[in-house]
């Protein structure tokens, strides 16, 4: 997927320098005029970072920061804007913005925070491959099998894990041997490791 820049600033200049600067630098941008209009023209799981103006007519850019975390959206935020303060950042970093810029920012320093941002989206979102595809496999166990792995993940061995669940010790080691497989991983201690995550719900439900 193309990570691409998107600027919302309803001041036509201000689009045109800041797209001409990225465009400069080789940057995929799209550019709007209002948040409504991004919200209306721009998809729910875009790839990349957001350069966003604080104040505009109809909804603000704090107000697009809202709907955005409330879509489940997790668009990385630069604010850029001629009339922050210092209660709007901190309303703004604490919900998860990247930065929070003054107008006019210094071409370099907005540079890089863009490519700071480009790139926590693009591990966020290898993160969040990684997790599907994890809870993708996790699927496939049978509910014995995920009694087995919860207690491989709390580090049990096969014989407590064998007392617990009233079985043998040998019908533990096949389980763990089939949860292995479906897990893929050949490590006693990734096992463990892709136990815990997946025990502990850190990531989303395949669909």
């Amino acid at each position: 997927m193309t990570e691409t820049v998107f600027l919302v600033d309803d001041d036509a200049a201000v689009r045109d320098a800041l797209g001409t600067l990225f465009r400069a630098e080789g940057l995929s941008v799209r550019v709007y005029e209002s948040a409504e209009s991004f919200l209306a023209n721009s998809p729910l799981d875009a790839s990349g970072c957001l350069v966003l103006d604080l104040r505009m007519p109809g909804l603000s850019g704090l107000d697009l920061q809202n709907v955005l975390c409330e879509r489940g959206t997790l668009l990385p935020i630069i604010f850029l804007t001629g009339h922050g303060d210092i209660p709007m950042s901190v309303r703004a970093l604490k919900a998860g913005a990247v930065d929070f810029l003054e107008k006019p920012a210094d071409p370099e320093v907005l540079l890089a925070r863009v490519r700071e941002a480009l790139a926590q989206d693009a591990q966020r979102r290898t993160t969040r491959s990684e997790q599907m595809a994890l809870a993708s496999r996790f699927a496939r166990l049978t509910a014995r099998e995920r009694e087995i792995l919860e207690q491989v993940a709390q580090g049990r061995t096969s014989k407590e894990i064998a007392r617990s669940l009233s079985i043998s010790p040998r019908t533990v080691e096949v389980h763990r041997s089939h949860i292995m497989e479906k897990l893929g991983t050949d490590s006693l201690a990734d096992l463990i490791r892709l136990g815990q995550l997946c025990t502990s719900g850190t990531f989303p439900p395949s669909s």
